[in-house]
């Protein structure tokens, strides 16, 4: 064999090789049972799933500003130098026994971008959690240092886990693989369940909804629109996003999920009256994807839609997906707090107790 036969040979082996090894790996079961599905037709019966995917509610243009397309979006991502957009050193967390909290009491533990857990009348809620990364979350998510020291075994038992969709950082399948044994119930949107059934979840503890849609009666849930997009791999928007409201013991706490602003805050306030908790999206904000993530302008509007009686605000102090400074969406906290007074907005202690 010549030189130039083994090179090819050599190059033919390794092009095999990296084929196999992307297969293989796609074939991961965090990437759900099909992976490679570009459509779902067992959402037809949804209104809000038409010529094949999910549908905003409005006309919703994905990357905008002066880069409209998603790899250009995606390069100046990674090629942004924003400074600090990663902090310098740990961000200080107190971690606590969570199992020990008080059951007859209401509160809130913030793990960091938009994972929490809270206690509302007895009943615990924990919510997007993604507390455990292992591969591939863990090539794409890095937790900024000391932020990720809450694990799925320091949860208690819950009982109402909240997917609001199914991105990498809301939906994390190692975490969730470690927490199915103390799950009592599953809130997620429609196409959700497919995966957590392929994770183990029993099929009668998932409760998935459209927008619009309800269940229960003691405890309440209901399902309500946003403005975003999913895609976990191949075949956008195959899942639904949302983003819900809990009724339970004369108290209502939103949780906003991800999404750009529009009239929905005005609507879910004219349906649902006074919410005593508004939990809202702030933070991986950027001009080139201005619809499907709130701009901190849209933040104040939205919390000024809603007019609830005290808001906290996630989906920062963990994670940089955008190119701004890790700790701005803090500061624009502190700046609404001096804007008005009259809003109370709870502090961002990260790991903390946080009384309701």
């Amino acid at each position: 064999m010549n030189r130039k036969s083994m090179i090819a040979l050599i190059l033919g082996i390794v092009a095999v090789m990296i084929v196999t090894g992307v297969l293989l790996a796609l074939h991961h079961p965090a990437f759900g049972p099909h992976p490679f599905r570009r459509t779902n037709n067992s959402f037809t019966f949804s209104p809000h799933y038409r010529d094949g995917r999910f549908r905003n509610e409005h006309p919703t243009q994905q990357f905008t500003g002066q880069r409209s397309s998603g790899m250009a979006a995606m390069w100046n991502f990674l090629t942004d130098r924003t400074n600090e957009r990663v902090p310098e050193k740990s961000v200080e967390i107190e971690k606590i026994n969570l199992t020990t909290l008080p059951a007859d009491e209401d509160w809130l533990v913030w793990f960091g971008h938009s994972s929490y857990l809270f206690c509302l009348n007895g009943q615990k809620v924990l919510v997007d959690p993604v507390l455990k990364l292992e591969f591939p979350a863990s090539w794409m998510l890095k937790p900024f240092p000391e932020t990720d020291i809450y694990t799925p075994e320091d949860m208690p038992d819950i009982d109402w886990l909240v997917i609001t969709h199914e991105h990498w950082d809301h939906m994390d399948y190692a975490t969730l693989r470690d927490l199915r044994t103390k799950v009592r119930n599953v809130i997620c949107p429609l196409g959700i369940s497919e995966y957590l059934r392929y994770w183990g979840y029993e099929a009668s503890i998932i409760h998935e909804m459209d927008w619009g849609e309800n269940f229960g009666e003691d405890v309440k849930w209901h399902c309500l629109p946003t403005r975003h997009f999913s895609n976990r791999l191949f075949g956008a928007n195959q899942t639904l996003w949302a983003s819900f409201l809990i009724d339970c013991g004369g108290k209502k706490i939103y949780i906003g999920g991800d999404g750009g602003y529009d009239d929905r805050f005005s609507r879910i306030q004219k349906q649902f009256g006074t919410i005593d908790l508004a939990i809202m999206e702030n933070g991986q904000y950027n001009p080139n994807w201005a619809y499907i993530h709130m701009l901190p302008a849209d933040l104040e509007k939205a919390m000024e839609d809603l007019k609830a009686k005290s808001y906290f605000t996630v989906h920062h102090d963990k994670f940089s997906l955008a190119p701004h400074a890790w700790n701005e969406p803090d500061e624009l906290v502190l700046r609404m707090k001096e804007k008005h007074p009259d809003w109370q907005i709870l502090d961002q202690p990260v790991g903390n107790i946080i009384r309701l």
